[in-house]
């Protein structure tokens, strides 16, 4: 038990196996956690255990993992198509698509499953206000953000969001887990839409759209514009690829939703690209064409 009476968070439940979720169960698991990762059918998780198997390899081919230690961190790795196989986690970070009804519905039913009475219920969304997720549960107190960027296992940063009810035990649970167990380094935000860093990045994003549509530039002059004339590793354009074209809108209609400022509304050509299943590199094919 932690000094303050609470358990220590060694058993981790998480809702999604997608891009995030694989990345956040396969940072978790090569910390030495005990993972448990749920998705709502086999499809979906035969895909989430394929992604997490070619990341291992990618690590272990970049010299970073041997072949031992991924192999052990893979054998952490369990995996359901049964909430109710999160009972008994510790902390359950819930990685589903950017969508409020459906995160409001995660949230509703795990709050009646995981049965430890200091659990702790997190969620990866990048731009969803945490207080309307707190507000689906019996326990707000112990909802809060955790916010991981992709690739999970390689970029650094986590941002911690809490809401107006996230106690301080909770926070600091949160944050000795985040930064302690999977060594990231966290930034702390309020609790608006957005965040820090979706707040910055996504206008940035949707200007470079408006750019391409308005036919001023190129995809690749936009990209290479920012990659060899502001050091950026990686242009716009192809880093909406990389998040999902599904995903930068949903987080720039939260915003819109939240603040109403023109920056923030999603350009016609990007809601038509997703509308014709355009997502980026997901799909293979966004603004750039991907695989064979």
């Amino acid at each position: 038990m932690a000094r303050d009476g609470t358990a220590p968070l060694e058993r981790v439940g998480l809702v999604g196996c997608g891009l995030m979720g694989s990345g956040i169960a396969e940072a978790c698991a090569r910390a030495g956690l005990d993972v448990v990762v749920v998705e709502t059918s086999a499809g979906a998780m035969a895909a989430g255990e394929r992604r997490i198997d070619a990341s291992l390899q990618r690590a272990v081919r970049a010299g970073k993992l041997d072949e031992a230690t991924a192999g052990a961190a893979r054998g952490r790795i369990h995996t359901s198509t049964d909430l109710a196989d999160l009972a008994d986690r510790h902390v359950v970070i819930e990685a589903v698509t950017e969508s409020e009804p459906e995160k409001l519905e995660v949230f509703t039913a795990l709050d009646k499953l995981v049965e430890a009475p200091d659990a702790i219920l997190a969620s990866n969304t990048s731009s969803i206000p945490i207080m309307k997720l707190a507000m689906a549960t019996q326990r707000p107190s112990q909802v809060v953000g955790i916010h991981f960027f992709n690739p999970v296992p390689v970029l650094p940063l986590v941002e911690l969001v809490t809401s107006l009810l996230t106690s301080d035990t909770t926070v600091e649970r949160a944050r000795s887990f985040a930064t302690e167990v999977l060594g990231k380094h966290v930034i702390r935000s309020k609790d608006r839409a957005g965040f820090i860093v979706n707040a910055l990045l996504i206008p940035y994003l949707l200007s470079a759209v408006r750019m391409l549509e308005s036919g001023f530039a190129t995809e690749e002059d936009i990209d290479t514009g920012m990659v060899k004339g502001c050091a950026h590793p990686m242009g716009p354009l192809a880093l909406a690829d990389l998040i999902g074209l599904d995903t930068t809108v949903a987080v720039a209609q939260s915003l819109y939703d939240e603040f109403k400022e023109p920056l923030y509304a999603p350009p016609p050509l990007l809601l038509r690209m997703v509308d014709a299943g355009l997502l980026g590199r997901k799909t293979g094919r966004g603004f750039y064409q991907y695989g064979g």
